[in-house]
């Protein structure tokens, strides 16, 4: 064995030189230098980071004498509130995981969910009252977590259905609990559940490394100034931010809370808040771009947007830059923490008209300053395609932004990551300029307002309709939406079904924004094979004889 170079004796990795990544410490940090700006807006509340941190630290230490710690999952069903911002610190603080549940889900999509994630703690707010008790009641007695309940003011309705309230909890909680980092920076932070090709969520596990990285790539790649103003129209269970309650906290920056993204009230909070960011899927911008002038006036500082999701029409990055807000576009997966391309601007393209400028804008773009490597490449060799804007291949990532793997399912993650990347599942072209541009979805999944729909999961309940013979699911392209799904549905012989009684039995058997907007009978068209031809079903649904 050959002797060490000089540089890899006597220079030990210890205390003094290294520390696991964790965004935590930009929480510790942000309190211990700006103690007295605000850190948190929500209605008549007003904190600062040195009561969000001491907040953190008795949730936290709550946690630990309820037991909870490293490798049990908490979960959170609450909407864009104080107590689900703190809830990205303090409960990784105890040493636990965070799962953070999409609020649009159904009962039994949430029951599932806490089942998978073995969640010791729920916390829950009132107006998801309804979904939390459904989903409690389908669980077994000894699968029942421990629940605590949000009780906010600003709210009126719903019930309480837990053990105890959130201030109660955190109440029995010490202010100034040590708490300690990750032992190691591959530890899990979060987990976050995403509906695939199968009607089963599939759980995506976050690291403490990840997360961190991806909070500083956000402030490099819309250039975020300390102390920013950020308005969470973005839920916090969608990627937990896109990662950016951890990368406030880097900034010292205002969350300004909301619980329902309405555009009066967006436009409302931009004027008295002075936010100067927001994120938000092109459904949002669409919202604030058809608003009324006069719920626009007052507003004459600059804001910037960040948007992703199902692809922005170029026409609405458009209206949104005339109106003075500076769009940027990235894309990304639950599996990347979020955004991991940025479509980052080019001063050479100043020159060009406002259309021209909106169109380079609706490209997904180029990898993100933390995300170490991107391709279009074909799926069966991972060659990269040709950069003419034109071959199609399948994006493909690779680095510290790419989450762990998928909880529970090894095959699944040996499968998204064979060959030494990430797998997508994404068709685009790859522009001479290097910037990607998404053509079409390999996986079937619907984008509907940046949730993300499986096909499969709205087809297996039109299938359990006791008067439907056949189902398939596309997506439809909407201006408001993005996307939405289109069902294309045959009947039994005899059976008289219409296209509003189809719609009214989703309604009862699935999340609202899963329902088919439209519903199409006919015969489908198979493969010889017998298997539904979708992309045939695709032309159909955007026709415009079926608008």
């Amino acid at each position: 064995m050959s002797e060490p170079n000089i540089y890899a004796r006597e220079l030990d990795r210890v205390p003094a030189n290294y520390e696991a990544l964790s965004p935590l410490t930009f929480l510790e940090r942000a309190a211990s230098i700006h103690p007295n700006k605000t850190a948190v807006v929500h209605g008549r509340v007003r904190r600062s980071w040195a009561e969000t941190y001491r907040r953190c630290r008795q949730l936290a230490s709550a946690l630990n004498r309820q037991g909870i710690g490293k490798g049990d999952t908490v979960s959170i069903l609450c909407p864009n509130l104080p107590e689900h911002f703190e809830a990205h610190f303090g409960v990784p603080m105890a040493g636990a995981v965070l799962n953070s549940v999409n609020t649009r889900l159904d009962a039994a999509a949430v029951a599932f969910i806490l089942q998978h994630a073995e969640t010791r703690i729920l916390i829950t707010e009132r107006e998801m009252s309804a979904i939390a008790k459904g989903a409690l009641a389908l669980l077994e007695p000894e699968h029942r977590p421990l629940v605590i309940d949000i009780d906010d003011p600003c709210y009126e309705g719903g019930e309480l259905l837990g053990d105890i309230t959130y201030e109660a909890f955190i109440a029995n909680g010490d202010p100034e609990f040590e708490w300690a980092g990750p032992d190691d920076e591959w530890d899990a932070i979060t987990l976050n559940y995403t509906s695939g090709t199968t009607g089963n969520p599939k759980g995506v596990v976050y690291h403490h490394r990840g997360a961190y990285l991806n909070a500083v790539s956000n402030v490099m790649s819309w250039g975020m100034p300390g102390q920013s103003v950020y308005l969470w129209t973005l839920p916090m269970f969608h990627c937990n931010g896109w990662c950016f309650p951890w990368t406030m906290a880097a900034v010292t920056g205002v969350n300004v809370c909301l619980r329902h993204v309405r555009a009066e009230q967006i436009l409302e909070l931009i004027r008295t808040e002075k936010v100067d960011h927001f994120c938000g899927a092109p459904i949002v911008l669409g919202m604030i771009a058809g608003a009324a002038p006069e719920q626009k006036a007052g507003i004459s500082h600059t804001i910037k947007v960040m948007t992703a999701g199902a692809p922005p029409p170029a026409a609405v990055i458009q209206r949104m830059e005339e109106m003075g807000f500076v769009v940027t576009h990235v894309y990304g997966l639950t599996e990347t923490y979020g955004p991991c391309v940025v479509c980052e601007w080019n001063d050479e393209w100043n020159g060009r008209s406002v259309a021209e400028k909106a169109k380079l804008k609706a490209r997904q773009g180029v990898r993100a300053p933390m995300q170490e490597g991107l391709m279009v490449a074909d799926p069966a060799t991972l060659q990269p395609v040709p950069r003419d804007a034109e071959t199609i291949g399948e994006i493909f990532m690779r680095g510290n932004i790419v989450m762990k793997g998928y909880l529970k399912n090894a095959p699944t993650t040996e499968e998204s990551f064979a060959g030494g990347w990430f797998h997508s599942g994404d068709l685009a072209v790859w522009h001479p300029d290097g910037y990607i541009e998404i053509k079409d979805r390999s996986k079937d999944i619907i984008i509907s307002g940046g949730e993300n729909i499986s096909s499969i999961e709205v087809e297996d309940v039109l299938y359990r309709h006791p008067q439907i013979q056949d189902a398939a699911v596309v997506a439809r392209k909407d201006e408001k939406w993005g996307e939405v799904p289109c069902a294309f549905v045959t009947l039994k012989p005899g059976a008289t079904l219409s296209a509003g009684e189809v719609i009214d039995y989703c309604r009862e058997h699935m999340a609202r924004f899963k329902i088919p907007k439209k519903v199409v009978f006919l015969e489908l068209p198979r493969t010889s094979t017998g298997k539904v031809q979708k992309f045939i079903l695709r032309q159909w649904a955007n026709e415009e004889g079926n608008a």
